[in-house]
């Protein structure tokens, strides 16, 4: 698998293992360059024979992980069309998206998200995606969507509920509060949490350890342990884009949009 930098992320692969680096500024928000650049990684995975056995997916930027979708970018895309083709546009965007959340999350690999800091919304999902993750002690984990009148549209919940119990994922959702990597380990969300600054380290200490392994039933295993709740999946992308038509949806985030918060997606 050929090195790549883009203009949003880029990866390499260093010791069997591809590790993507999410780098855009301010907290690398999920856009349509992101997405793009998210949509060639898994075209150069699905269509390289390599011998990775593991994915880290981390990030460059100092304020944390990933922030979540870029909904001012949404906002004001959306605003340029036509109100009849505003919806044709959000669900294309959700698709193409959980597209690759649903590569992430079934690739022939064992993914690691290192993360630290924010870790909110689509960024959240993207974590969830990983096989384990890896949070230093700073990490904090929302959705924040239920402020806006949504709910996580990059398949969020679906995988919640896979991987933890009703009562957490009713937690996280309807009360929109943040929990910082020691409760994100009691509930079991965090498989390891380390020092600041120290999850890609980690991250990379545990791929290595993961290369003792024969590859073959690695993926057999995590075939067997991680299915993908592809029915729960679809009909969140239909909640999704029916919540979104809302009027009151459209004054929220044009609220957050005019914001003039440097962070205004922290609680």
């Amino acid at each position: 698998m050929k090195p790549f930098q883009g203009k949003t992320l880029s990866w390499q692969l260093l010791d069997g293992a591809i590790e993507l680096l999410l780098d855009r500024a301010p907290c690398n928000e999920i856009g349509s360059a992101t997405l793009g650049e998210l949509e060639q990684f898994v075209m150069a995975l699905s269509g390289s024979q390599t011998d990775a056995h593991a994915l880290i997916i981390s990030s460059a930027r100092t304020e944390g992980f990933c922030a979540g979708a870029d909904l001012r970018e949404l906002y004001r895309e959306s605003q340029k069309l036509p109100a009849n083709l505003r919806a044709s546009q959000l669900r294309s965007f959700i698709e193409r998206t959980h597209r690759v959340m649903n590569f992430l999350d079934a690739a022939p690999l064992t993914t690691i998200a290192a993360v630290h800091g924010v870790t909110f919304g689509g960024g959240f999902e993207l974590a969830l995606t990983c096989d384990l993750m890896i949070a230093d002690k700073m990490a904090r984990f929302c959705f924040p969507e239920l402020r806006l009148g949504l709910i996580p549209g990059f398949g969020g919940i679906p995988r919640l509920k896979r991987d933890l119990g009703n009562a957490v994922v009713r937690d996280l959702l309807l009360t929109g509060r943040s929990i910082n990597a020691t409760k994100a380990q009691a509930i079991g969300l965090v498989s390891q949490i380390v020092a600041e600054g120290d999850a890609l380290h980690v991250a990379r200490s545990t791929a290595a350890q993961l290369k003792k392994f024969d590859r073959k039933t690695a993926i057999a295993a995590k075939k067997f342990i991680k299915p993908i709740p592809s029915d729960e999946l679809r009909h969140e992308i239909e909640i999704f884009c029916e919540l979104f038509a809302r009027p009151a949806v459209e004054t929220g985030l044009r609220k957050f949009v005019e914001s003039k918060d440097a962070l205004p997606y922290l609680p």
